[in-house]
Order: C-alpha cells, then structure tokens, then sequence
C-alpha cells in the first residue's frame, strides 16, 4: 500500500494579467522585482508606496506603471485581479492581506506564505514554454537552485521548437490531417529536431516535422 502524502494545499495555475490591474504595495527593490515581472506580461500595474526607489519612478515617468505616492488604503485594493504587499513593514502587510481578503482579491504577501493566497514560483521561460518551479514557499532558494539546474537542460531551441509545433500545427489543419497524440509525442522524440533548432535551423526541423507527420497521416487514415 501507497504513503500518502499530503498534499500542500496549493493549486499549480498560471494566471492571465493581461491588460488587468495588479497593485504592488510598496516602493522598495523587492517590489520592483515584482513590478518588472508583472510587466514582462503585459499587466496593468499600479503601485502605492509612500517612496519609490529611483527605477520604479523612472517607470512611472514613463508611463509604464500607475503610480501614488502615498499611505496604503483598503480602497488602493478596488478592481484587483492580485494584490502584492511587498511592504518593509510586517503589519502593514497584514493589513493589506486582510483587505484584499475581504474584498476577494488574491493576495500574496512576499516571503509570508501564511498570509498568502498564492506564491510566486521560480520560473523559466522559453518562448511559449514557462516552466515553474515551487517549494510551496519553504525555501525559495531550493526552487531557484532547481530552475538554474533545468536552464542547462532546456535551451531556447525549446522556445522555438514550441513556435514551430504551433507553425507545423496549423498547416496540418489546413491540409485537412488529423493527428493523435502518439503521433506528435514521437515526432518529439527525434533528437534530431533539437540539435537543429540550437543551430537555428528552424526551417530544417520544420520540413522534417511536416515529413514524418504527414507520413503518420497517412497511416492512422
């Protein structure tokens, strides 16, 4: 019979911030750490701080952020997708959780997973492929130390080996071939397609995609 083990109780998502507000509470580096991110995806960010630190002004300057430069209030909060309380200050952080909880806003309080809705894991990104990695807030430098080991094993070949998939993808479609997933899981399986793609010889691995899949077509037709 099977250990069970417990789970931690969160729930792996990935979560879509385009174009919705995500409000960063604080002016510090931490916070601007969380800003860039959320920017890298396209979110509307709004931070409140009673000082901003130079880039995150810069920013603001910019146009690139919403800024106030002012006490915290339970208000800052209204029309949140995510709350960030990125604060130096410990009870000022559990006020805001307690807020955002009220209004059913997800919060996450950094390095507080007790007062958190959600952590924020250590992620790698390649093109479309986002990898993440969490130790459910118990150390984060455990989950760093394993992003860094998965950079070595996946490059950004991965990155556009997912564009050309998608590409390939397509023009199956507009062929009219169907394909089961067996068929794309061992077209994957070619080392070939990598090694390619890390000499940037997209179009190369693209032909031999189309060549094996539609040959697989024609077999499951």
């Amino acid at each position: 019979m099977k250990n069970h083990v417990q789970s931690s109780g969160y729930y792996p998502i990935f979560l879509n911030v385009q174009g919705k507000k995500c409000l960063v509470v604080g002016g510090g580096e931490v916070a601007l750490r969380k800003v860039k991110t959320l920017l890298e995806h396209a979110a509307n960010v709004e931070v409140v701080g009673l000082e901003l630190c130079p880039e995150l002004s810069r920013l603001a300057r910019g146009g690139k952020i919403k800024s106030r430069t002012k006490s915290y209030n339970s208000t800052d909060v209204k029309g949140a997708l995510i709350v960030i309380a990125a604060t130096d200050n410990a009870k000022t952080n559990e006020r805001i959780a307690a807020d955002a909880k009220k209004q059913g806003v997800l919060v996450n309080v950094v390095d507080t997973p007790e007062h958190s809705d959600f952590i924020v894991p250590s992620t790698l990104e390649r093109g479309d492929i986002i990898i993440a990695v969490s130790t459910s807030g118990k150390s984060p430098a455990l989950a760093r130390k394993i992003r860094t080991e998965l950079e070595s094993k996946f490059g950004e070949e991965y990155g556009k080996l997912a564009a050309t998939v998608s590409e390939v993808r397509n023009q199956l479609r507009q062929e009219g071939i169907a394909l089961a997933n067996e068929a794309w899981q061992e077209v994957l399986r070619l080392d070939a397609l990598t090694s390619l793609l890390r000499e940037d010889k997209v179009q190369e691995a693209k032909d031999i995609m189309l060549d094996k899949l539609r040959k697989l077509g024609q077999k499951e037709s």
